[in-house]
């Protein structure tokens, strides 16, 4: 029997952008997977503070993701409370899914970081990274694409300057945050 081979690819999501949807489009039709989880952090590990709630960054990634057909969002890291880690989340989807085989989609940017992060050598032991190329960072093996250096941060830049969200976020999430009035200046 095959298992199910499936791409954990969480992040705040605060708000889903060009460089997460071309990130899943590649790992779809390129990499060894079957489906692709979507899941948004509850509460970031490094303290960075989320500006759209929970509820918002679920709806905004729904939104985003309506063209695929092989990827889920989930809602463990809300259920399971606290700082989102990336362990403990990998080890309550590997608890609910024993026949399932994991790896971690990540940009090439968060190389760089994984000092940081709880037990990295725990969370490749569970889901080896599937890295994606990301401009401005060295290319990772046996990735042949990069993927815009776009940002959530350059994304909420450019709201909070009135700018043009064209080409940077699906334009069903820049409506969604228009209607609501998501990143208004404060």
């Amino acid at each position: 029997m095959t298992s199910l081979r499936v791409a954990v690819y969480g992040g705040s999501f605060d708000p889903p952008h060009l460089g997460h949807i071309l990130s899943i489009a590649w790992a779809l039709s390129a990499a060894d997977v079957d489906q692709i989880w979507v899941i948004p952090t509850w509460e970031h590990a490094f303290d960075k503070a989320h500006r759209a709630p929970f509820a918002a960054r679920m709806k905004m990634c729904e939104l985003a993701l309506a063209p695929f057909r092989d990827v889920k969002l989930l809602d463990i890291e809300k259920r399971l409370g606290g700082a989102s880690r990336t362990l403990d989340t990998l080890e309550a989807l590997e608890s609910a899914n024993p026949d399932a085989d994991f790896r971690l989609l990540i940009g090439a940017d968060v190389l760089l970081e994984t000092n940081r992060w709880h037990r990295w050598e725990a969370v490749v032991g569970i889901a080896p990274p599937l890295v994606v190329g990301r401009e401005g960072y060295p290319l990772p093996e046996g990735c042949p694409i990069t993927i815009p250096n776009v940002s959530s941060t350059e994304v909420r830049r450019t709201l909070d300057r009135d700018g043009d969200l064209a080409g940077l976020v699906p334009s069903a999430v820049v409506d969604y945050i228009r209607q609501q009035g998501l990143y208004e200046k404060v």
